[in-house]
């Protein structure tokens, strides 16, 4: 099935240093059906190999590639809280020579396979929970973690897409082994993977309905409209939470009005991109909450409560509002700012939950910012322009 994706390039950003804390990030490979494939493992400092660890994989978009998802799906400062691996694949090439995932889009590429294949790779050297492995991505990605839901839900314990969807009339053949915790987040204005679909592409209201229905899930949700807390980004979003499915797994959609084929709350804009939320902390908020069995009835209250870091806009100019939620309000939380050699450049105590920072002195560039509270550290990019 042929699709015309937008490039998806992020050659600039790759030209950034990055600060790096204590952690690895790994370059590996493996032979699939007589193929090299790649990817990159990023593993926490907190990873400890006498504990059973979650693996969340997250999936590029199509003409993108493992180190830009990485980037810009940024999930690493999330890791480093919540303890989890984070492994990016790297597609193959497609008959026009651009990397892609088959998602049962044509081909002979056995993705599916790759996909289990890296799973059991990865365990051999890791202590991985075998019962919380997780699949997210970008558009493509987003629709390989579909498939990977409907045809290797044994080893995938639930699935969260950004800008993707499934392939029209998918649901006829999908076949779940379990109740499939499922989360959407696609902007009403993607020209890429339109909201209301296209050749060959569901809908999203169509795929949420039908992931409602196979889990059992109420068909009517509970609706939230989300704050607006930057109010520069050009779009607003919708929160859609469908309960009390079978294994108490639930369904839920946050629907950006106005929103691109972009992903919420990147540290850098392409498109219109929202704000009001994190793509990445929802989908890890999300997804601590179950297992292969469905709802896990106790989570790490770090896990389930997952502190929200904001910065916005972002990039900023001058002025910059820091948003935190979920702090522990008794312990002080102490900024720090690095810029691209690693010198720090601002230290500061927030004791409120939103403030505004000036940056007019600073130069141009991006810096690295790191938020400690409670002794946990939250990590991400700033940009200044």
């Amino acid at each position: 099935m042929k699709r015309t994706i937008q490039p998806f390039l992020l050659v600039t950003f790759l030209l950034i240093t990055t600060i790096g804390f204590a952690q690895q990030t790994i370059n590996g490979s493996i032979t699939h059906q007589s193929t090299q494939r790649t990817y990159i493992l990023y593993v926490p400092a907190s990873y400890s190999p006498s504990n059973p660890t979650p693996l969340v994989i997250n999936f590029h978009g199509y003409t993108s590639n493992a180190n830009d998802q990485m980037l810009y799906g940024d999930f690493r400062a999330i890791a480093d809280t919540a303890g989890f691996l984070l492994v990016h694949p790297m597609g193959t090439l497609d008959g026009q020579g651009q990397t892609y995932w088959n998602a049962n889009w044509g081909g002979t590429v056995d993705d599916i396979g790759f996909t289990e294949a890296l799973i059991d790779s990865l365990n051999l050297s890791y202590n991985i929970n075998l019962s919380r492995v997780y699949s997210t991505g970008m558009s493509n990605g987003g629709f390989m973690s579909y498939t990977l839901a409907c045809e290797l839900s044994n080893r995938i314990a639930a699935i969260a897409s950004v800008t993707g969807s499934m392939n029209l009339n998918q649901s006829a053949s999908c076949n779940p082994t379990h109740p499939m915790p499922v989360m959407e987040i696609h902007g009403t204005a993607d020209p890429t993977v339109p909201y209301t679909g296209s050749t060959g592409v569901e809908s999203i209201v169509n795929t949420m309905n039908y992931w409602v229905g196979i889990n059992q899930c109420n068909s009517s949700p509970i609706f939230t409209n989300v704050p607006d807390i930057n109010t520069l980004d050009g779009c607003t979003a919708e929160h859609y939470r469908y309960q009390n499915g079978n294994n108490g797994v639930e369904v839920e959609h946050y629907k950006i009005i106005n929103g691109a084929h972009t992903w919420p709350g990147a540290a850098f804009v392409i498109g219109t991109t929202n704000y009001d939320i994190n793509a990445s902390e929802k989908i890890w908020q999300f997804f601590a909450q179950y297992d292969l069995n469905g709802k896990i009835t106790s989570v790490n209250s770090i896990q389930r409560n997952l502190p929200e870091v904001n910065f916005y806009p972002n990039p900023c100019n001058t002025m910059v509002n820091i948003q935190l939620n979920g702090m522990k309000s008794n312990k002080d939380v102490i900024l720090m700012l690095f810029d691209v050699n690693g010198k720090k450049v601002l230290e500061k105590i927030i004791n409120q939950p939103k403030v505004q920072l000036d940056l007019s002195t600073y130069s141009k560039g991006t810096y690295s910012y790191q938020l400690t509270n409670d002794g946990n550290n939250y990590t991400g990019k700033l940009i200044v322009q």
